[in-house]
């Protein structure tokens, strides 16, 4: 399979959380990551907009992201 990504993103295996409209939230794990995006891996995709912001806390830094791409169990993330 060939790279389409312009950045190499690190493997990790982060906590995180999918923060809707400051009212739901949805725990998520951060798969890989660059300073430009990640990909998240998730129970469903189902109720997931296309922007959110993106809580890591173990790095205490918060993220708003535009979702670029979706599977059954991930989506990739545009960090904005």
């Amino acid at each position: 399979m060939d790279e389409r990504r312009k950045e190499t993103r690190r493997r990790t295996l982060k906590a995180a959380k999918i923060m809707i409209d400051g009212k739901s939230v949805i725990d998520c794990t951060i798969r890989n990551l660059t300073y430009k995006g990640a990909s998240l891996e998730i129970g469903s995709p189902v109720g997931i907009p296309d922007t959110f912001e993106l809580s890591i806390p173990v790095d205490n830094l918060t993220r708003k992201c535009r979702v670029t791409w979706r599977q059954a169990r991930r989506i990739g993330v545009q960090f904005v």
